[in-house]
């Protein structure tokens, strides 16, 4: 029985630790970092006339239905538009993206018929980005005013090799369930990377908004699914620090529903497995040592032991009380037993359109936790395989 308590608290103990004793762990770090060492004052912006020129580089694939949305948000940007060239990546579009970007005369398009996934069209814009900062976005979200402004603010620090802007979810409706469960996800994780910069960088950036340094781009594999984050983490281990502002930010749809959630989740499931071998130098604590301890705590544990503890607690737990391991674990289990009731409770709302913030949680986390298993499943079928099928939007 011993055997079994340890293993039950091992595995409870990375479940809490991960989703939210780091957050709390993180905050107390970041409160003593404020007692010791005060923030400096951020450089003035300069004026307009000496801002850098900035390119707004825009992977697209069969888009045609969103390009003019997104050019009147470009338009829109506060930033001088001669200083602001606009480059979309189209390639394997075989819809009316380009004949609908030919109407524009304000923007330069890079196209290759063949369709190799997100990372390829990167490494094949790049190319064509002569500007010193590049900002790169996908085509269905919205950036607000004044995002390159923020960003090129950010780059302010020499330290700072990559910008990484806030990334906001919202419903198209009051019954959509799944986009408010995806809202509360990044809002959560919009508070940690907030605390990660702050205490030395955040662990990655989400490619809704994703800006670097031109001159320290690294062409990455064609298969690498999360070409975001394994770009910005690639800086973080030449030294440069990824700088997180909720100031610049990408606005979105979430997921149209559960299914197509799941699609997004078990990629990125799947990505994260990928990242966690290809950023293995990173986990040095010798090397990186508060790398180690941010990127282990914030995103590795996620998508490797930590699921996997979280689905063993239940049957050690059963174990335990048919063994007599006492009141605690009977507690235990009925706060468990509940957790789950919530869960289910969440997902017969969620299926019916209805919407229940404390019972959807539950459900969206363990719906998280489950797709890790399909993300390994998805990483197997994917080999050298960078595309994937597009999650539609709600």
């Amino acid at each position: 029985m011993l055997t079994l308590k340890i293993l039950f608290w091992i595995c409870l103990a990375l479940v809490v630790y991960t989703y939210v004793g780091y957050g709390i762990v993180l905050y107390a770090m970041v409160l003593l970092k404020r007692l010791f060492k005060r923030k400096g004052l951020r450089q003035p912006l300069p004026c307009d006339a000496d801002l850098p020129e900035v390119t707004l580089m825009i992977c697209a694939f069969n888009e045609e239905d969103i390009v003019d949305m997104k050019m009147e948000n470009t338009h829109s940007l506060n930033y001088p538009k001669d200083k602001l060239k606009v480059l979309w990546v189209t390639d394997g579009s075989n819809d009316g993206t380009n004949d609908k970007l030919a109407a524009y005369n304000d923007l330069e398009v890079v196209f290759k018929p063949e369709r190799e996934g997100k990372t390829a069209a990167l490494n094949h814009g790049i190319k064509s980005v002569k500007t010193p900062l590049v900002i790169m976005t996908d085509a269905n979200t919205i950036l607000n005013k004044d995002s390159v402004r923020e960003v090129v603010h950010c780059f302010m620090d020499p330290k700072v090799g990559c910008v990484a802007g806030e990334k906001r979810v919202k419903a198209r409706n009051e019954s959509d369930a799944v986009a408010e469960g995806e809202g509360i996800y990044w809002k959560y994780e919009s508070t940690l990377k907030r605390l990660d910069s702050e205490l030395y960088s955040a662990m990655g950036a989400a490619g809704e908004l994703c800006a670097i340094r031109t001159s320290l781009y690294k062409e990455m594999p064609k298969d690498t699914l999360l070409d975001d984050f394994i770009l910005s983490m690639l800086l973080v281990g030449d030294g440069y620090r990824i700088a997180y502002t909720p100031d610049a930010y990408a606005m979105e749809y979430g997921s149209a529903d559960a299914k197509e959630e799941s699609k997004r989740k078990r990629r990125i499931a799947a990505g994260g497995l990928q990242s966690t071998w290809r950023l293995k130098h990173l986990l040095n604590p010798l090397r990186h040592p508060i790398v180690a301890f941010q990127l282990l705590s914030h995103r590795i544990l996620r998508w490797t032991v930590t699921p996997f503890a979280l689905l063993a607690l239940i049957p050690l737990n059963i174990a335990l009380v048919i063994l007599g391991g006492g009141i605690t674990y009977i507690v235990l289990l009925v706060l468990q037993s509940l957790f789950y009731l919530a869960a289910l409770c969440g997902w017969l709302l969620a299926r019916t359109g209805k919407k229940n913030k404390l019972l959807y949680i539950p459900y969206y986390f363990l719906f998280m936790n489950f797709n890790v298993f399909k993300g390994i499943a998805y990483l197997n079928s994917h080999k050298s395989n960078g595309a994937w099928e597009k999650a539609k939007r709600g």
